[in-house]
């Protein structure tokens, strides 16, 4: 078997807290009993390009229950928990290729590893894999049943390549599942992006000023928990409606101009590019802190800030200071990368349970129904996205109500008025 991953040796590690995470993920792990029994994946190709996590893991553990031949490579040149990776090499024999901080060339270097195999059914956070077969193995597409994809960023990548009507074969938006953004986005961005944040800098976040540029379900999720730990929260938007709704949630809502002057922290979350750039940083003040938790680290211009310095120095772990010409120092976390990952653990388990069992019944219905696909992007089916909460909701220990005979038969006529 084939892979390429840090040390081999930290195989325990990381099998103790793949263990650990799947206490919380009771409904993967009913998904995989029962994959183990159908065997529905059974010989298929599955390529994974997703962040190497203890919950990841679990979700290739799942597959490969089902079937599955699952080969893994990384999302993010900084999201790779090494143990993980080399528990699934050692311990499970899964082909992994990923090491956290892997430069660009071996961050496709992997991803063209996994394509070699000829996969049958791709599953992407962010589409990186997706766009290499569209860009540079476009004869591999012929042999693709289908794919899903985990993110917001790599759904509009695919919308785009939908519309241009050069999409080779059927994908399923998984982030657009009901179960998983208003959950993973939301509660799981929200405390894994103050997560990084503390664990990065160790600063207090009661008093703060505390930016959050993007009123998606992400930013809602940290401006939430921000605000949760005292801080004094600011949106920054361009769309009127998620401005507008912001305001109602009660946060201020101004320009990243004005923002800038004003911030101890700002946090990146809107899956655009160049959001802070150079005009921004020369009116932070000193010790401003910036982080990024959309998906690719275009959202602060790097570049810019690079230009604006004369000094740069790794200060803490995921911490670099600028410090600028002008005299002000300003602080980089996670150089730029998904804080959330680049500086701690991600999501926790328990949410990601829903994302990954949406992500394995996402394979599951690309494989049972792949005659019948064509060359589109598609929702998560509602029978599967209601089917996750519901079992979700079963493993939590709480019940619902049922409609009676009588409800239904209202809610589905138009003849009763006033």
């Amino acid at each position: 078997m084939k892979y390429d991953i840090k040390d081999a040796k930290l195989a325990n590690k990381g099998k103790l807290r793949m263990e650990w995470a799947m206490e919380y993920m009771p409904v993967l792990k009913m998904i995989m009993n029962r994959f183990k029994k159908e065997k529905p994946l059974k010989g298929t190709r599955v390529a994974c390009c997703l962040h190497v996590t203890t919950e990841t893991a679990n979700l290739m553990l799942a597959l490969k229950a089902g079937g599955a031949n699952v080969t893994l490579c990384a999302s993010n040149p900084l999201s790779t928990q090494d143990d993980v990776a080399a528990s699934l090499v050692k311990d499970y024999n899964i082909p992994v290729y990923a090491i956290k901080g892997e430069n660009e060339k071996t961050y496709y270097q992997h991803i063209n590893k996994l394509l070699d195999l000829k996969p049958q059914i791709t599953m992407d956070d962010g589409a990186d894999l997706v766009s290499a077969i569209h860009m540079k193995r476009r004869d591999l597409a012929a042999g693709v049943l289908g794919g899903s994809e985990e993110t917001t960023t790599g759904v509009i990548r695919l919308r785009s390549l939908e519309k241009s009507g050069k999409l080779l074969f059927p994908m399923i938006a998984v982030n657009d599942a009901d179960t998983k953004h208003l959950f993973d986005n939301r509660y799981g961005t929200g405390q894994s992006t103050i997560d990084g944040i503390l664990r990065a800098t160790n600063i207090l976040m009661a008093g703060s000023k505390f930016v959050v540029c993007g009123y998606g379900w992400c930013g809602r999720g940290v401006a939430m928990r921000a605000r949760g730990m005292g801080a004094i929260v600011y949106i920054c938007e361009t769309d009127p409606l998620r401005g507008l709704e912001a305001v109602m949630d009660g946060y201020e809502v101004l320009p990243i101009k004005e923002a800038a002057k004003i911030a101890d922290v700002i946090v990146t979350l809107t899956g655009d590019t160049g959001v802070i750039r150079g005009e921004h940083f020369k009116l932070m003040k000193n010790g401003a802190i910036i982080a990024n938790s959309g998906h690719f680290n275009v959202e602060i211009d790097i570049p810019a800030l690079e230009q604006l310095s004369s000094k740069k120095r790794r200060i803490r772990e995921f911490v670099d200071e600028y410090a600028l010409k002008n005299g002000k120092k300003i602080y980089l976390l996670g150089e730029g990368r998904l804080v959330n990952l680049a500086a701690a653990e991600g999501h926790p388990a328990s949410v990601m349970d829903m994302s990954f069992a949406d992500q394995a019944l996402s394979a599951e219905f690309v494989k049972k129904n792949a005659s019948d696909l064509r060359k589109k992007v598609y929702d998560v089916p509602k029978e599967i996205d209601k089917e996750v909460a519901r079992l979700k909701l079963k493993t939590m220990g709480i019940r619902i109500d049922t409609l009676t005979e009588e409800q239904k038969k209202y809610l589905e006529s138009w003849e009763i008025g006033t």
